[in-house]
Parts: structure tokens; sequence; C-alpha cells
């Protein structure tokens, strides 16, 4: 099963939770929590993604390096700028469960910068 979805003026918060019910596949009536469902789900458009208050310039994204000092920020904006995927990627990814199976479920999501 394939679903796609055009990213174009859509609240980014609200379309990851959307993205992640899907590739889980908890809107199938025959949804198990243990089985891994091949639910392909290609989102498009995302550098038109909206975000709603102060978040462009607050909300940052945060890695460390490992090293001494090597923690690394960047602000959305930034990301947005840089590649706009990522930041719903990352989304996305937060609302998958944090086991073996969320690689499996990221790999059946597909984004695009553009339109198909």
């Amino acid at each position: 099963m394939e679903h796609k979805i055009d990213a174009a003026n859509k609240i980014l918060g609200r379309l990851a939770t959307e993205v992640a019910i899907l590739l889980r596949g908890k809107n199938l009536p025959t949804y198990n929590p243990s089985e891994i469902n091949n639910i392909r789900v290609s989102v498009y458009n995302t550098d038109k993604l909206a975000v709603t208050g102060k978040k462009m310039g607050q909300k940052l994204y945060r890695h460390h390096t490992g090293f001494h000092g090597g923690l690394k920020e960047e602000k959305l904006s930034d990301r947005m700028t840089r590649d706009s995927r990522l930041v719903l990627q990352a989304a996305v990814r937060g609302m998958l469960p944090k086991n073996r199976s969320r690689a499996r479920f990221m790999k059946n999501l597909k984004l695009f910068r553009k339109e198909l």
C-alpha cells in the first residue's frame, strides 16, 4: 500500500503525526503493534512546510560529536534552508517507537523537496 501526501502549507507537527500513523498502519483494521506492514509513505513539497508561532527562530536541533565542547546547535530556519527533508524526518522519527522497528519504518518513508 502506498500513500502520497502533499506537504504544502501543512503544519510540521500535524503532518508528522499523520505520517507516523500511516507508517505504523494504525489506520488499518488489521493493526498489530508487533507487525511491520509494507506501507510506503511519500511526502512531497517539504520546502513549503509551515510552523506556528516563533519556532523558526527559537527551535534548536542539538547533537553532540563526542569530543569535549562538541555540542552543535542549529536553528529550525537554518535546517529548513539547508534541507527541509531533515526537519520532517526528525519529527516523524521522534513519533515512532524507540526500538528496532523504527529503522524499518523509516525505510518506508520517502521525502521529496519538490512536487513529483
